[in-house]
């Protein structure tokens, strides 16, 4: 009798095992990156595509400062990273091991994930060339999604380039002083988008900023044409800082570098006291705020 009771518990047990099986009862979590293909083709995805930078420390209070103020205006969103410069990406993985997609690499990760609402949101500061390869890049992915959409650059309209004004002047207002020049260096281009720095230039001038000038490492204004201007306002004093959404090697070798050539010695040779500012405009809060602004537009688009 014992042994038939033992028998019977033996089968009940199996019998409970195997129910709880067929109902898909364990004791074990599911993998997360399983996850509901339902819910994972609903997830939005905004993907941020810079030019990049190797300063690791300026990457992230730039580009990262922008992708964070990004990712708190829009929660729904996942926010993704993507670099345009393949040499920066091949240099930080050699040496620091750092994975960064290039723009092919990422939007074919958006494929992969089935992700059917997309937001590509550069974060250049006018409409060149760079600009217009991220368009032809990544406009041939456009029917594999729901939703595709693609932001402005920072300079983009001419309330753009008045709130741009506001910020820069702002944020070095305690420079802004008698005898001192504040000279905001460029990279500048051979696109007709090169106009922009005039451009700035004609806005901060009929705002009464005077005593600031805007020039370029690669295109015009050039730095012979922006020194004349500032031996012309009769300052004593030059501050320099990037027109650059980063503080990367045009930063702080082309205009801070100790090195002949550069924007603080050539200006030291003319007997100016120079002041450089390693500080990348994605560092501003107010230009982080406009890149937030302009994604929200494209995210509104019908």
């Amino acid at each position: 009798m014992k042994k038939r009771s033992k028998a019977m518990a033996t089968l009940t047990l199996a019998l409970s095992l195997l129910l709880m099986t067929a109902t898909g009862c364990s004791t074990n979590q599911a993998n997360p990156s399983s996850g509901n293909s339902a819910t994972d083709a609903q997830k939005k995805v905004l993907l941020v595509i810079s030019f990049g930078t190797s300063y690791n420390d300026n990457r992230d209070l730039s580009i990262g400062g922008i992708e964070k103020a990004l990712q708190t205006a829009y929660p729904d969103y996942e926010v993704r990273r993507a670099f345009t410069s393949q040499i920066i990406i091949d240099k930080l993985q050699e040496r620091d091991k750092l994975e960064i997609d290039n723009v092919k690499e990422a939007m074919d990760r958006l494929v992969a994930d089935d992700i059917k609402d997309v937001v590509i949101q550069p974060t250049h500061v006018m409409n060149g060339y760079e600009y217009d390869d991220i368009v032809a890049e990544v406009t041939p992915y456009q029917d594999k999604f729901d939703s595709f959409k693609i932001g402005k650059n920072l300079l983009s309209s001419d309330a753009d380039y008045q709130e741009v004004a506001k910020i820069i002047t702002e944020e070095t207002k305690s420079c802004d002083v008698d005898g001192t020049a504040i000279v905001f260096m460029g990279h500048g281009t051979e696109a007709p988008s090169n106009a922009t720095y005039a451009k700035l230039q004609e806005i901060l001038t009929a705002e009464g900023h005077n005593r600031y000038f805007v020039g370029t490492v690669e295109a015009t204004p050039s730095l012979e044409d922006v020194m004349e201007l500032v031996k012309a306002s009769g300052a004593t004093k030059v501050v320099l800082e990037p027109l650059m959404i980063v503080a990367g090697d045009h930063a702080n070798n082309d205009m801070a570098g100790d090195e002949e050539g550069s924007w603080k010695i050539e200006f030291e040779k003319e007997g100016f006291q120079v002041e450089t500012i390693i500080k990348g405009l994605g560092q501003m809060p107010g230009i982080q705020n406009l890149i937030v602004k302009h994604a929200g537009e494209t995210m509104a688009e019908k």
